[in-house]
């Protein structure tokens, strides 16, 4: 049917949906749309949400239309719903990039064009990306897929500390890239501990876990330790939920020693820092031991600046800082 014979132009809707969200999962208005079309169209016939659609009684064809085609359906102001491919292949960019051709022509009385999102992303979707793709490449990469826990391990360390100097220099953009490294080395652990079984050295005897069990520890554990947030206890002040935060760490880990728990392995001024803190917490009078050297210098500076609320490791890394500048300056090095 020609342009000029169309009563009226009609509607092409292209109705998109986040793969990240479980097929049939779709809006209200998408299943009105979908119910109320007088043509669905979806070239991929494999797309994930095709079953669903059938089973709810809406008839899918299974066609990729030319842009014209798809205009020449839409005659007598009839609406067509296209499902665009879930593979990527191409064909919902040759069908948007006609349609564009079409409408700047100025010769073809085009259709309403529509786009309706189906269903959106939840914050946080992209890290079922993240598990997928960490998936394949521990199964494709020849690398990764070789790598244990104990490998890992010293590129944990180093992710941390370039997340800390991007945390200092407050370059955003480096501080998002840093993140997203850090991350890596979680999902990265997770995946590998997936395919432990307890009979493994090291392995616990509960086996593998997932990245989902990783996720679940944390938020039973921040819901643990929150009452003032998800129980019933208040906190009106930062001290107060300091307060409540120990109080349950301490009847989660039932400790003998308030050291229990400090790792050993971390930097000198770190390590001093944390145990000060926890001996002032638990009102502990424990005087600092008295002998010579550059050590115990260095351990009542930290003490000291634990007290005062200063993160020694911190303060010296900023100091370095400005001294690294002035070498730099000395070098005759610009800014």
């Amino acid at each position: 049917m020609t342009d000029e014979a169309s009563a009226t132009p009609g509607r092409i809707v292209l109705l998109t949906a986040s793969h990240r969200v479980a097929p049939g999962l779709l809006s209200w208005p998408a299943w009105q749309l979908l119910h109320s079309a007088d043509a669905v169209v979806c070239a991929d016939a494999g797309h994930p949400q095709l079953p669903y659609l059938r089973e709810a009684g809406v008839a899918v064809e299974q066609a990729a239309p030319t842009a014209r085609e798809l205009v020449d359906a839409c005659a007598d102001g009839r609406t067509v719903v296209v499902i665009p491919s879930s593979e990527g292949d191409g064909t919902d960019a040759r069908l948007t990039d006609g349609l564009a051709r079409l409408a700047g022509s100025g010769r073809v009385r085009m259709p309403d064009l529509e786009l309706l999102p189906g269903s959106y992303d939840l914050p946080g979707a992209r890290l079922l990306d993240l598990v997928q793709v960490m998936d394949r490449i521990r199964v494709e990469c020849p690398w990764s897929s070789t790598r244990t826990h104990q490998g890992l391990a010293k590129y944990a360390i180093e992710e941390a500390y370039e997340l800390v100097e991007a945390i200092e220099e407050g370059d955003a953009d480096e501080l998002r890239e840093e993140l997203g490294d850090v991350l890596l080395q979680v999902v990265f652990h997770a995946r590998i501990a997936e395919e432990r079984s307890a009979a493994e050295e090291g392995a616990d005897d509960e086996g593998p876990f997932s990245i989902d069990d990783v996720a679940g520890t944390i938020v039973e554990k921040l819901i643990h330790r929150h009452p003032h947030v998800f129980g019933d206890e208040t906190a009106e002040t930062p001290e107060d939920v300091k307060t409540h935060w120990l109080r349950m760490k301490a009847v989660e880990k039932q400790r003998d020693s308030v050291t229990d728990g400090v790792p050993l392995g971390q930097p000198g001024l770190a390590l001093a820092a944390k145990l000060a803190g926890r001996t002032r917490t638990a009102g502990l009078d424990v005087p600092l031991p008295k002998a010579e050297g550059v050590g115990y210098e260095l351990l009542a500076l930290a003490v000291r600046a634990e007290e005062a609320g200063v993160d020694p490791e911190a303060a010296l890394r900023a100091a370095a800082r400005v001294y690294r500048d002035a070498i730099r300056t000395a070098e005759g090095h610009a800014g």
